[in-house]
């Protein structure tokens, strides 16, 4: 006798990007599947599903977590920031102009987990020290090595924030 399998669900609420989603959805969907898939945020991406990229690092409550291993129902009622929502009425965040004035990115691939995960750090620790930064972005990898300027991306974003708040 066959056994049907039954697919639970959880009735999600949350914020993403500034905007109010409602819905209901399988307890077993990860973050990045209901971003990319449900809500047609591509610009997490998909790399190891493993925690160990940093690809798919978005912010939940302004801290960065590696969406690919993290549950959607975990966000229940929280704040989620992805690369989409970081520019504000077309004005890019002081992160986004770093990487572009001090080329922090070669491919790409990795600039969106690697953008989001030093907004994490600013809201954190709003003037990190080089050191600080190599530290906290250990689990973002660059494989075409943009490393010096994504650094002096975040200092320089970090530099910017003194001015005006993150």
């Amino acid at each position: 006798m066959e056994t049907l399998k039954t697919l639970q669900t959880f009735d999600l609420s949350l914020t993403i990007n500034g905007k109010a989603w409602t819905g209901r959805i399988p307890v077993e969907e990860t973050l990045l599947e209901f971003l990319r898939g449900r809500l047609g945020l591509t610009g997490t991406k998909r790399g190891c599903e493993s925690e160990v990229c940093g690809a798919c690092t978005v912010l939940v409550d302004q801290m960065a977590i590696s969406s690919c291993n993290y549950l959607a129902f975990e966000a229940h009622e929280k704040s989620v920031l992805t690369i989409e929502g970081l520019a504000v009425d077309g004005r890019l965040d002081p992160i986004q102009e770093g990487f572009i004035q001090n080329s922090g990115f070669q491919c790409g691939y990795c600039t969106p987990g690697q953008i989001m995960a030093a907004k994490g750090l600013l809201f954190e620790n709003p003037s990190p020290t080089r050191q600080e930064i190599a530290s906290w972005l250990a689990g973002n990898i660059c494989r075409c090595g943009a490393y010096p300027g994504i650094a002096a991306s975040i200092l320089e974003a970090s530099r910017q924030g003194e001015k005006e708040k993150f």
